[in-house]
């Protein structure tokens, strides 16, 4: 019997610089979704890829002394890398410089040319270069880029525009016609009542002031633009060819299932590239998902604020599965979710060493102790087993429910209402004191058999979003997953089989102080650091002293402070929390000053800070500046103090 299709893409990621775990949440929850749909019997194609040209990586290629090309070369491995290392099971991964799919971009240019939905004229506008877009002055927000929030610039060249207004009303109604076509509904709202309904400008599909991009192959002045370019790979992966000869692969696989992206690329994924599929004959994806931020703290992750968290550095502390636990169940269906180093080690306790890893630990433990490892059935079923086995068996519909909308995070949070249920049943009926009984052997035999069997049920759920663990799981239980439909069944599980002699701790308690200490040196590692002149040729060097111009001192802005209020930082052993008055309001800086300093010598006093220096997170704290301190000696530190000089005075 066929197999039925389901064709699962993310966003290509942009090879302008390494992805953040903000960025690598979607290939997470991309891989949860296409297992899932595995395990429900689909034959999956689940595509990834980077997304490799543009002005920014022609400029950030220059900056480095090397080639564009090299550039993304580097980067996309990266990019790769960080995808296997989180277990992510993707089938194919595109890239925009391979070379059929630069072939198959011009001949769609060229078509679409022909065809009369690209003409040539001049573009003059506001441009944001990192996001690689157009605006005018009316769609600025307070003047600078609408997506990004970044500075943009003025632009005028000559360019190839696409006619959207031809294709808009058809685009609205296909909307209109198909709710589940934008996810979530917000999502849809925000393009109709911003965009669409407002009415379509032309965009810009060309241009001609960089040469880092796919040419134009009749009008070699022009690169095709990023985003006609990037979009396509949605087609050109799967074999898509612009002369109709397609691939086997494209003709059944195409259109895509769902394409699951960030909500601030939503705009080009559910506007430009539907217009674009329909001026080539092609029918739209089935959905499109717009998936909320992860967030830092609060705040959007950046490098120039420091509280930027990359993949290989949590799993490095936590573990592949504990941070695709976390970034998954993290994250609410519509609004940001929030990672915090607090909450990463709270969850690892709670959730995972103790609800999932102990419930293992114990009931192996338990087989093994009262029984030689052997569980089998050999009694009749009490009210409290119905009970379990009525909230094990109702679990794999709840979990298919909540997946058929896309809601991971809850669907998630299902098979850990079960194994909070198995949990509980251990209190209810009390193996230890069972054992205590030797007319009571058969009940106990039957309770560990009930937690094995619910065990396995809830594993088996489990695999989409750990499957690491999962593996483990049931190699310590002797068995190995079973099918979605085998799910509706409860007591699978062969009567005396044998479980492990020795069961693997699946996560260890985290020592939240131990792991204060690790966390402080990778933020140090990622904090940013000023950027280095390189000194011209004609300036004298001191031996051990970098210099600087007049120019750059200027921008150094010193000032005085008066200490409010100090207090240790509980993960870092070195560091103060200061609350500063600066003459202007309040600000906070973290300073490594602990060793020489207590709380109650700096209250009160005036010190000089940089107060210009930009934003770093240290061990969960924004610093906002800068204490100013002398080496006076060896191991002997003294902070400068000015308590003669008033707060907000500026030092010249």
């Amino acid at each position: 019997m066929c197999k039925p299709k389901y064709y699962i893409t993310t966003a290509i990621a942009y090879t302008s610089s390494r992805p953040h775990i903000g960025n690598t949440y979607e290939i997470v929850l991309a891989d949860s979704i296409a297992r899932f749909k595995r395990q429900q019997g689909y034959d999956v194609f689940f595509q990834t890829g980077t997304d490799e040209h543009g002005q920014k990586i022609e400029e950030k290629a220059k900056a480095a002394g090397i080639s564009p090309k090299e550039y993304v070369d580097n980067v996309a491995a990266i990019v790769k890398s960080n995808w296997d290392v989180m277990n992510t099971s993707y089938d194919k991964f595109i890239r925009t410089t391979d070379d059929y799919h630069e072939k198959q971009v011009q001949k769609i240019f060229k078509k679409l040319y022909e065809q009369g939905d690209i003409y040539k004229g001049h573009y003059e506008g506001m441009y944001c270069t990192p996001c690689e877009s157009f605006f005018t002055e009316s769609q600025l927000v307070d003047g600078k880029c609408p997506d990004c929030g970044g500075e943009v610039k003025p632009a005028k060249e000559e360019a190839y525009f696409f006619k959207m207004s031809k294709y808009a009303d058809r685009l609205i109604d296909h909307i209109n016609t198909h709710p589940e076509f934008i996810q979530p509904v917000q999502r849809k709202n925000e393009m109709m009542n911003n965009f669409l309904l407002p009415g379509l400008q032309d965009l810009c599909v060309s241009r001609t002031s960089f040469k880092w991009g796919i040419p134009v192959d009749f009008d070699d002045r022009h690169v095709v633009y990023v985003w006609l370019d990037a979009l396509t790979n949605y087609i050109t992966g799967i074999g898509y060819d612009c002369d109709g000869e397609h691939t086997e692969q494209f003709k059944r696989d195409w259109p895509a299932d769902l394409h699951l992206i960030g909500k601030d690329i939503i705009r080009f994924h559910t506007i430009y590239w539907p217009i674009f599929l329909m001026a080539l004959g092609l029918p739209l994806p089935k959905q499109v998902f717009g998936h909320p931020w992860l967030l830092m703290n609060g705040g959007k992750m950046s490098k120039s604020k420091g509280n930027v968290i990359y993949a290989e550095d949590l799993v490095e502390l936590f573990g592949v599965d504990a941070v695709r636990y976390f970034v998954l169940h993290e994250m609410p269906f519509e609004s940001d979710g929030t990672i915090t180093w607090d909450l990463m080690i709270e969850r690892t306790n709670s959730d995972l060493a103790n609800t999932l890893g102990n419930l293992v630990n114990r009931t192996i433990s338990m087989s093994n102790k009262y029984f030689g490892g052997v569980v089998a059935d050999k009694g009749a079923a009490e009210d409290v087993d119905n009970d379990l086995k009525a909230v094990v068996l109702a679990t794999k519909q709840k979990v298919e429910e909540k997946m058929d909308q896309l809601r991971v995070a809850d669907a998630i949070s299902e098979i850990f209402t079960l194994f909070k249920r198995c949990n509980k049943y251990i209190d209810e009926t009390m193996p230890w004191a069972l054992a205590k009984d030797e007319a009571k052997a058969d009940r106990l035999s039957t309770v560990l058999y009930n937690l094995v069997e619910s065990i396995c049920i809830g594993t088996t759920l489990l695999i989409p979003f750990m499957p690491g663990t999962t593996e483990k799981i049931f190699a310590q239980l002797g068995t190995t997953a079973r099918e979605l439909s085998d799910l509706d069944h409860f007591g699978l599980y062969p009567n005396g089989n044998k479980v492990t002699e020795k069961p693997e701790i699946l996560f260890a308690r985290i020592d939240a102080k131990e792991m204060a200490e690790k966390i402080a040196a990778v933020e140090a590692k990622h904090a940013p650091k000023p950027a280095e002149e390189k000194p011209a040729e004609n300036k004298k060097e001191i031996p051990g002293v970098a210099q600087i111009g007049i120019e750059d001192f200027a921008k150094v802005e010193l000032r005085v402070a008066e200490v409010l209020d100090c207090e240790p930082i509980k993960r870092a052993k070195k560091l103060l929390k200061l609350t500063l008055n600066d003459g202007a309001g309040t600000r906070t800086v973290a300073s490594g000053i602990a060793k020489w300093y207590k709380p109650e010598d700096l209250k009160g006093r005036h010190v000089v800070i940089v107060s210009n220096l930009k934003p770093a997170v240290l061990c969960g704290v924004e610093s906002q500046g800068m204490i100013l301190a002398a080496d006076v000696g060896e191991d002997d530190v003294r902070v400068i103090f000015v308590d003669n000089i008033p707060a907000g005075s500026k030092i010249r």
